[in-house]
Formats: C-alpha cells, sequence, structure tokens
C-alpha cells in the first residue's frame, strides 16, 4: 500500500491496472472493479473496502455526472478529486489503492448541439478529467450530434472522433507528466442506463467489434496516436448483461460464446463490461473468466445506499412512537417530493399507473432516486435522520428486524453499533461479490 503523503501516486498510477491486465492475459483469471458511482457515502464506502480488504479498485465518473459545467452533481473533474482527496486525508497507515477513471467521455451531455460544438465541449472534458488526475479515459464518441445523418453513427465517424478526444488527452497528459491508458468502444445503453422496452439487446457481434478496433486503430494513427494505442488496454462490448426498471439479463455464456475467443487473439486487449449490476455471484465470475475482466457496477451500489436509508427510516419510525419529542425526518417522502417537482430523471425510465409510478420511484432497480440525493432538501431530511438515531442507542430487536445481516456482524463483534457503519456495510456487501469474482483466491 501506498502511503498517504504520497497522494500524487495513489489517484494517478496506471501500474495496477496494466499488471492485471498482463496476468489475465498470461492466463490467471483476475478482474478489475469499477465503482461508477459520483455518491459520497458510495465512494467513501469503497476506500474503506479497498484498504480493509488491501484491494485495488478503479474509482470512476461519467460525463453526466462530472463535466466542466458541474453535471448533475455539480461537481467538475478537479472538484470531485478534491473531494476525493479529503476523504483520503481522513486514512492513515493501510490507506486505499485505487485509480480515477473517466467513463462515456465524448459529446454525449451536448449531443441536441451541432458536432464541432458538442466535439468542442467534448475535448475539453477530457482535458479537464486528464488534468485533474483521471488516468484511466473511456473515450466515446458513439453517439449522432444534431447535424449528423439519421440513424447509428457511422463506425469510421465515431472512430475519428474518439481519436481528437484522445489527442486532448494526450495534450494533457504531456503537461500533467503522467500517462492514461484508454477504452474505446460503446457497446452498450446511453448513460444512465437502459430504458425498459426500449429496444431489444443484442450480444456484440464479431464482425463489429473487429470493425471497431480497426477503424479506431487506423484513426489513432492517422492521428500520430501510435504512442496512444499501445495503452488503449480494453473494449467496451455487449456481452449479454443488462438491468432496468424490474428486470436483469443474466449474463449466459453461450450467447456470448465467439466473443472470448476473438479476444484471446489479441496480445494486449481485455473486455469491459457495463451494466453489469445485479449480476449472480456465479455471472460475474463467469464474466471474469470470459475475458469480461473490468466489471462496472453503480446503481446497484446506490440501490443498496436507498435500501438502507430506508431501513433507517421504518427504525426511525419505530422509535418515535415511544419517543414523542423526536421530530422524524420524513426523508422518502423528500424524496418523492423532490423527484414529482422534477422529473426529468426517471419519467423516461417508468412506464404504468400512477401506483405503479410511485412503487418504481422508491424500487426500482434502475434506482433513479441516485439523481436526487444531492438535493438540499433530501440532504436535510437525512441529517435529521442520522441526528435521530445517533442521540440514542437503537435497539438490537429493531436492528435485527430492519437490518438483518448487519445486526448479525453487530453481535459478532465485526461492525460498529452505529447507523454510519451500516450504511457502509450494505454498500460493501456488494463489493464484496465483485472482490470474489475478480480475484484469484477466491
Amino acid at each position: 500500500m501506498q502511503n498517504i503523503d504520497d497522494e500524487r501516486l495513489i489517484l494517478s498510477s496506471i501500474k495496477p491496472i496494466r499488471e492485471r491486465i498482463s496476468k489475465h492475459k498470461a492466463g490467471s483469471p483476475v478482474g478489475l472493479i469499477s465503482v461508477c458511482s459520483s455518491h459520497p457515502e458510495v465512494i467513501r464506502s469503497a476506500l474503506k473496502f479497498s484498504r480493509d480488504e488491501n484491494c485495488f479498485l478503479l474509482i470512476e465518473s461519467t460525463c453526466n455526472q462530472v463535466n466542466q459545467f458541474g453535471g448533475y452533481t455539480g461537481q467538475t473533474p478537479a472538484e470531485f478529486v478534491a473531494k476525493l482527496k479529503r476523504e483520503l486525508s481522513g486514512f492513515s497507515g493501510q490507506v486505499p489503492s485505487i485509480a480515477l477513471g473517466g467513463d462515456h467521455l465524448g459529446p454525449y451531455p451536448w449531443r441536441s448541439q451541432p458536432a464541432a460544438e458538442a466535439m468542442g465541449h467534448a475535448s475539453k472534458l477530457v482535458e479537464d478529467y486528464v488534468s485533474a488526475g483521471y488516468r484511466k479515459i473511456h473515450l466515446d464518441a458513439s453517439m449522432r450530434c444534431v447535424d449528423d445523418p439519421e440513424g447509428p453513427l457511422d463506425v469510421q465517424v465515431s472512430a475519428q472522433r474518439a481519436a481528437e478526444l484522445c489527442r486532448a488527452a494526450e495534450q494533457a497528459s504531456e503537461r500533467t507528466g503522467l500517462e492514461c491508458v484508454y477504452v474505446i468502444g460503446s457497446e452498450v445503453p446511453t448513460p444512465g442506463g437502459d430504458q425498459e422496452g426500449a429496444q431489444a439487446m443484442q450480444v456484440t457481434s464479431v464482425e463489429d467489434l473487429r470493425d471497431t478496433i480497426r477503424e479506431t486503430r487506423k484513426a489513432f494513427y492517422g492521428q500520430g496516436l501510435e504512442s496512444a494505442w499501445e495503452r488503449v488496454i480494453a473494449v467496451v462490448v455487449q456481452p449479454g448483461v443488462e438491468f432496468s426498471d424490474q428486470s436483469v439479463h443474466d449474463y449466459r455464456p453461450s450467447q456470448s460464446e465467439a466473443l472470448p475467443r476473438f479476444i484471446e487473439g489479441d496480445t494486449g486487449l481485455v473486455y469491459e463490461a457495463h451494466s453489469t449490476d445485479y449480476q449472480t455471484p456465479g455471472a460475474l465470475k463467469n464474466l471474469v473468466r470470459d475475458h469480461f475482466m473490468i466489471l462496472k457496477v453503480g446503481p446497484e451500489l446506490t440501490f443498496q445506499y436507498r435500501e438502507a436509508v430506508f431501513a433507517l427510516e421504518r427504525i426511525e419510525k419505530e422509535l418515535s412512537e415511544y419517543r414523542s419529542n423526536m421530530k422524524i425526518s420524513r426523508v422518502s417522502e423528500v424524496i418523492e417530493g423532490e423527484m414529482l417537482r422534477d422529473p426529468g430523471y426517471w419519467e423516461d425510465y417508468y412506464h404504468g399507473d400512477e401506483g405503479y409510478l410511485s412503487f418504481a420511484r422508491k424500487y426500482s432497480l434502475s434506482d433513479r432516486v441516485r439523481y436526487y440525493w444531492s438535493r438540499d432538501s433530501v440532504q436535510d431530511a437525512l441529517d435529521q435522520l442520522m441526528e435521530n438515531l445517533t442521540s440514542v442507542e437503537v435497539p438490537l430487536g429493531l436492528v435485527s428486524q430492519y437490518l438483518p445481516r448487519q445486526y448479525r456482524k453487530v453481535r459478532e463483534g465485526e461492525l460498529r453499533r452505529h447507523p454510519e457503519a451500516w450504511i457502509e456495510d450494505k454498500i460493501a456487501s456488494v463489493l464484496e461479490k465483485y472482490l470474489r469474482a475478480a480475484s484469484l483466491d477466491a
């Protein structure tokens, strides 16, 4: 483990990424866990998990979450990194081992603009990410801009734009003196997740994959980016995994058996699998075995956070029955109010009558709640909830009723008797599943 004083190395090293990929290409079934979330509690829990389990994690944010205009989190890349450094400053001795990644970096947030303008913003986005300390960069220029022809974007156009973004990244990298590694391709839903019933999911064909690699390599070489191409570590494909409102498409090796054979013939590339949330432990293990070694998870982590908060709210309600002076938080009501006032983050994802929509806003696997936690009213309600539950010792009977896993760990002396620890443990339960899939000794 690095020492916390060497902050720059902690945030910037790509050595663990390349080492694990080399091991995988040499035949060892190891993977990489990518935490794709900007939620503060998720990040805090991931850092503690990395420290406690002595494991390397990628911490990634998307172009929608964090960009030069703030994204939906209100954070620029530099601000995101500054917050992460503040979290790291609380560690001593054994500290987390992480690297930062940028996901879907490209023109997606500005796709309603002409391509020239959108790509100008995208180049600035990539430059800011690299300058801030991100070292794993997913170049994604696969989406149409407003003046592009109808239909899927031509692979040559997408490749040329990816190379243009790479050039911006390389220029920023030269200024920082630290190299980046790159991921190409985008056989996944747009940033934010799948829309229920929007389209039939199809496993990436070897022919399309071959075209993507060939055209992107050609575009890189055409722009003098031969050295950068040597640092392209992975290509994003659709292996047949996805989740949406109330369904999960489980990985079935027989549906994508041509993809593992293809990538085994490449000396340097592996696959990056997006939207692996909610996959079973066995499915994750099979994904790594079949060379989908970079496993990205995000909404499942915030889903567990939401589940923990709602459980704590139920505990709070029970306590308020005999503590009449308690000002209850009503956190779920506050969230519902925010989602109704600003439906833009969920209305295209949930379909049905008002009763079902109310249910989906709370419990959908798509977890569109994650876009609302940073609202001031929600934060105030969360603060009230935590104040109520930390001002008393929560009875063990209530912990057992609503958080049974955490109750067992408290009783066995493995977990603090504190709401914050229970939330962290809920999030860590997801990361444990991924660590078993990605580790040699699992």
